[in-house]
């Protein structure tokens, strides 16, 4: 779905070296990508340079078949769907119901329609019974579900969401990421995350790490956690589940090798316990 060929890109040319160095990738139809690193490692600067927002200094962007060209960038750009770290600087509607349909409205879709998207978007979301409200009143999680909302009413093809759950508390972080999965499945969305929460990263297919404009690793999340300690010279955390599982180890407790999520941690706990 996206294909990245040897970008380059860097802010000014008085840079002495580049934001991005030689970066190659790719993000298959229906993929949920997720893309670590430090901050500065190029993370965000990939992203907008996907949705069109910066020009590459050379390399090819290709998204479903199309090379992203001035030509092509507004086609491109109707097949993608953008949430940020911030909501409110999204918002243009009055209520919450006029800012979801306000991208429908500049396409020119027909009335019933709209407000069947709308209604649709919104309570995939659970955000149904806040359409009435100003969207500046809403708590950080409902403000993201909200922008969240309006992507899915315009149906891209593609989802990026650059730290869109850094600002939420861990509750509605949770929340945000099991909605974002849900969207996925039910409507064939491929998503790329940039982003620095574990729980995010455990959730997509494949994680790419980004260090120092270059791609360090690509791997299965359960691949980058086995790599213990190191995730923190990548800039994430170590798992709890990793940490625990360590500690374990180091008693005596269970006996295995690489990494288990909570409940393969759980589950030989309880294979231990059952031999006692």
């Amino acid at each position: 779905m996206i294909e990245i060929k040897n970008l380059k890109f860097k802010y000014n040319q008085d840079q002495t070296s580049y934001t991005l160095n030689d970066v190659s990738f790719h993000v298959k139809h229906g993929e949920w990508l997720s893309i670590v690193g430090h901050n500065g490692s190029g993370k965000s600067t990939t992203a907008r340079l996907i949705g069109g927002l910066l020009v590459a200094d050379s390399g090819q962007i290709i998204v479903d078949g199309q090379e992203l060209t001035e030509e092509t960038v507004w086609d491109i750009r109707d097949k993608i769907g953008m949430v940020f770290q911030n909501p409110d600087n999204q918002f243009v509607g009055a209520t919450v119901e006029d800012d979801v349909a306000f991208g429908l409205e500049n396409k020119g879709l027909p009335y019933k329609e709209m407000v069947s998207r709308v209604q649709e978007a919104l309570s995939f979301v659970g955000m149904m019974d806040f359409k009435d409200r100003e969207p500046a009143r809403l708590s950080g999680g409902q403000k993201q579900c909200v922008a969240i909302a309006g992507i899915i009413a315009m149906r891209p093809s593609i989802l990026i969401l650059d730290e869109a759950t850094s600002m939420l508390d861990p509750e509605g972080r949770q929340e945000l990421i099991q909605s974002i999965e849900d969207i996925r499945q039910q409507y064939g969305m491929t998503v790329l995350s940039i982003t620095h929460d574990l729980d995010e990263v455990a959730m997509s297919n494949r994680v790419l790490v980004l260090k120092q404009g270059k791609v360090e690793s690509i791997s299965s999340p359960r691949e980058l956690f086995s790599r213990g300690s190191e995730l923190v010279d990548l800039g994430l955390d170590i798992p709890f589940s990793a940490l625990l599982t360590q500690k374990l180890k180091n008693q005596g407790l269970i006996d295995c090798e690489g990494y288990l999520t909570e409940k393969e941690l759980i589950e030989q706990l309880w294979e231990y316990l059952s031999k006692m």
